[in-house]
């Protein structure tokens, strides 16, 4: 083994033997061996839930690997997208961005599906904890929710140079509140006081601070002290407030104090700017019909199309490639198939369940309470919410005209489960990947 990357095909080699193929390609898809340092073997992985989801369920596995390979024991770190350019030197101070030109109004690229949110942003930016406060901004990842706090902290830095501006990230708040308590008191305190004197609060996937009992109490003193003290506070995430099912019904209805607003995934012109506008910053000469293919067949969002314009560039500089419809067929190639992805509707999903349960359909849809039915009806509802676009109404509709809190408390229960025991949630990814590949 003379490189990293073949120690790691190695490791991956003895996982096979004792995970399924399932499990490997729904949990290591995305992770890369980067380094090794001494004894810690380092890894990468751009995904924050598949990161912990490994170092929860899968971390024993891979050092027991390395274990047999190496005959010592080693360590095993995996970074995430920001520790990882900092192990290159790549990573920019989150305090520059607030002034960096890449994230502004200016290079943010308006169209029907962020429109309100772009909106909503300026005037919050204009006029802090006037308008909307809080404003939460939620949608799916890579549709441009950072890109708009990081605008509104822009104006606000340039409008008062003095403005203490605090951002965090939801699972990092937590991690930080435990690092805190850890070192004591005082340490504890300075964390309160980071954040409590801030002109300007963004907190980044703030949903992922519903379930944490101590994280969520102490954000909700924090939020209280900045609102009444007349401070704004910009929250991001990936469903609505009514939807995190773990968060506290006190900050789920403060959250609702301001505006909520969404972005969706961009539309076909929308999509065709973002390309153009991106090639330009990059000084990147791209046909109009290159343009219009990237557009047409990078549909996920907008950081598919950012990574295409990105992965063109590294093949004009290193390999001397024009930007042709060849060499964008070659650098999106693998963005098409993710972009592409299979929508299955809610029948697909209710008969996947159905073989692997081997139940009835119409015992499923129906009222039966055996223990059986109950868990098949839970998981389909929970992967019909996930998968699809129905709305919890939609979804009662599909078993027996359910109301939609029963629906929402079965989606709870699911999610509860998976927290809590390790089989179970891979039980479930395993059949969401099936149904997938049934396409």
């Amino acid at each position: 083994m003379n490189s990293v990357a073949d120690v790691w095909d190695n490791v991956l080699s003895q996982l096979k033997g004792e995970l399924s193929e399932t499990t490997i390609n729904t949990w290591f898809d995305e992770l890369e061996a980067v380094d090794i340092q001494g004894n810690t073997f380092v890894l990468h992985c751009s995904n924050d839930f598949k990161k912990r989801s490994i170092e929860t369920l899968f971390m024993k596995n891979i050092k027991a690997s390395l274990r047999d390979i190496f005959s010592m024991d080693f360590e095993v770190r995996i970074l995430d997208d920001v520790s990882y350019a900092e192990m290159n030197g790549t990573a920019k101070k989150q305090s520059d961005r607030f002034t960096s030109d890449e994230f502004t109004f200016d290079t943010f690229v308006v169209g029907p599906s962020n429109k309100l949110a772009y909106a909503a942003s300026v005037a919050v930016a204009e006029h802090p904890a006037q308008n909307y406060n809080p404003l939460l901004i939620y949608g799916d990842s890579g549709l441009g929710k950072t890109h708009l706090i990081y605008a509104i902290a822009n104006v606000i830095k340039k409008n008062d140079p003095h403005a203490k501006i605090a951002y965090v990230k939801g699972d990092d708040l937590t991690n930080e509140l435990v690092a805190a308590i850890q070192a004591g008191p005082n340490k504890t305190a300075e964390m309160r006081e980071k954040y409590r004197q801030a002109d300007l609060l963004l907190v980044d996937d703030v949903q992922f601070i519903a379930g944490k009992k101590q994280t969520q109490e102490e954000f909700f003193h924090t939020f209280n002290n900045l609102y009444e003290s007349g401070r704004q506070i910009v929250l991001t995430s990936d469903r609505p407030p009514s939807e995190m099912t773990m968060l506290e019904d006190r900050l789920r209805t403060r959250f609702e104090w301001g505006l909520l607003v969404d972005v969706a995934p961009p539309d076909f012109e929308t999509r065709l700017a973002i390309v153009k506008n991106k090639a330009a910053l990059l000084g990147l000469e791209l046909p109009d019909k290159v343009a219009v293919f990237i557009a047409e067949n990078v549909t996920a969002n907008v950081r598919q199309l950012e990574g295409t314009i990105n992965k063109i560039m590294a093949f004009k500089d290193l390999l001397g490639n024009e930007a042709d419809e060849e060499t964008v067929t070659r650098a999106i190639q693998d963005m098409i198939k993710r972009s592409n992805e299979y929508v299955p509707t809610p029948e697909a999903i209710l008969e996947y369940i159905s073989k692997y349960y081997n139940l009835e359909e119409s015992i499923i849809r129906g009222q039966q309470r055996v223990r059986d039915a109950v868990a098949a009806r839970q998981i389909a509802m929970y992967l019909i919410r996930s998968m699809t676009n129905l709305s919890l109404d939609d979804i009662g509709k599909q078993f027996d005209d359910r109301d939609h809190s029963t629906v929402l408390y079965s989606i709870k229960q699911v999610e509860k489960q998976m927290k809590k025991d390790a089989a179970f949630a891979e039980t479930v990814k395993a059949i969401k990947t099936n149904i997938n590949s049934r396409r």
